[in-house]
């Protein structure tokens, strides 16, 4: 496949170490063209000097990568985030900066909707930053931190660990998912000075022992889907734009009746459309389908389908729709699936890729 063939590019990043729930040998963040006709990668560059980039987001231009340094150890004193430019030619990175995250161990980074400020949430320390982006794409140093608190009855909850944060679609509010206290964290959000203010109601808790972890809003911004670690289950939760508050709709398990064996769920996306949504569940080894109602947001099983490896963390669907690919971090693979357009089921492309350790893809915005 040649470059003038592609018109795409898919970021990869991986952890780089060893740490005490990995076996990190990555080598930083893969560039690999995509072929939306027929869901191939084409291996293009590596960019190695970065610490476990174990977690990306691609500002909406899609002109800047910003990418975690997941640092756990007490002695590093703080995580960082860094950032690159993308060339728009060829898609290759470019060192721009790095900033710290205020915390250890960051697992999450998202930007706002004009790509103006980046937010981190540092799972070990369990608290959240904001940190504003120049022109240039280049991170300045944080502009608001925020401490969650509490624990949960989980061994995986002995404090407070921020797992993700994201803003809401209109950049009103900005949501933060805390695996350690069993809460969605609901903030308000002044971009003028980076701050995230304090907001009532504080958060929505689900049950004892949930564990969320990621988020995604449905396309008609009514609508929350939350996937929980610890007890593997997807809350469906009504959205109010104007207050920014959650109200719940629906709480199901994402484990098939039967199954006895270890699970957590990890990633959560809807398709572009938001007729359809995805969760991966490590363990199982699996992708959950399930069928959006169109007036209300809850679901209903579709079918499950194994991802061909081990740990599935995160995924993505290719802005053509076409496709999803799966990164399974033990088995150190990627695995590319058609998308069924009318009943959202995934079937192997036999499309399958050996990247040391991957734990999140990345599209540009179309």
């Amino acid at each position: 496949m040649s470059r003038n063939s592609m018109s795409g590019m898919l970021y990869v990043g991986t952890y780089t170490r060893q740490e005490a729930h990995v076996d990190g040998h990555g080598d930083g963040i893969y560039v690999y063209q995509f072929d939306p006709a027929t869901g191939q990668l084409r291996h293009q560059s590596t960019f190695s000097d970065v610490v476990n980039p174990s977690f990306l987001a691609i500002e909406p231009q899609g002109k800047y990568l910003y990418a975690v340094n997941e640092l756990t150890h007490e002695e590093e004193s703080a995580g960082t985030v860094s950032a690159f430019a993308i060339d728009a030619a060829t898609g290759d990175l470019t060192y721009l900066n790095k900033q710290s995250s205020g915390g250890l161990a960051p697992a999450y980074v998202s930007t706002d909707n004009t790509g103006q400020h980046a937010f981190v949430a540092n799972y070990a320390t369990g608290n959240v930053a904001v940190l504003p982006v120049q022109p240039n794409g280049e991170l300045r140093p944080i502009s608001d931190i925020h401490q969650h608190h509490g624990s949960g009855p989980d061994a995986r909850q002995d404090g407070p660990h921020a797992h993700s944060i994201l803003p809401d679609p209109d950049g009103r509010y900005v949501l933060s998912a805390n695996l350690g206290n069993d809460r969605v964290m609901i903030y308000g959000f002044d971009p003028s000075q980076g701050r995230l203010l304090p907001h009532q109601p504080t958060a929505y808790a689900v049950s004892p022992g949930s564990g969320p972890r990621h988020l995604a809003f449905h396309p008609n911004k009514q609508v929350l889907y939350a996937i929980t670690e610890c007890s593997s289950q997807i809350y469906v939760l009504a959205y109010d734009a104007q207050r920014g508050a959650l109200a719940p709709l629906q709480t199901l398990s994402t484990v098939p009746e039967g199954y006895a064996g270890f699970s957590a769920g990890a990633d959560i996306h809807l398709s572009s459309d938001g007729r359809f949504l995805y969760t991966s569940i490590r363990g199982q080894d699996s992708i959950a389908i399930y069928a959006t109602d169109g007036e209300t947001g809850k679901l209903t099983l579709v079918a499950s389908e194994s991802t061909q490896g081990k740990t599935p963390r995160n995924f993505a669907i290719d802005p053509t729709g076409r496709y999803l690919l799966a990164a399974n971090q033990d088995s150190d693979s990627v695995v590319v699936f058609r998308i069924d357009q009318d009943n959202g089921e995934l079937t192997p492309t036999g499309e399958s890729y050996s990247i040391p350790s991957p734990v999140c893809l990345r599209f540009p915005p179309k």
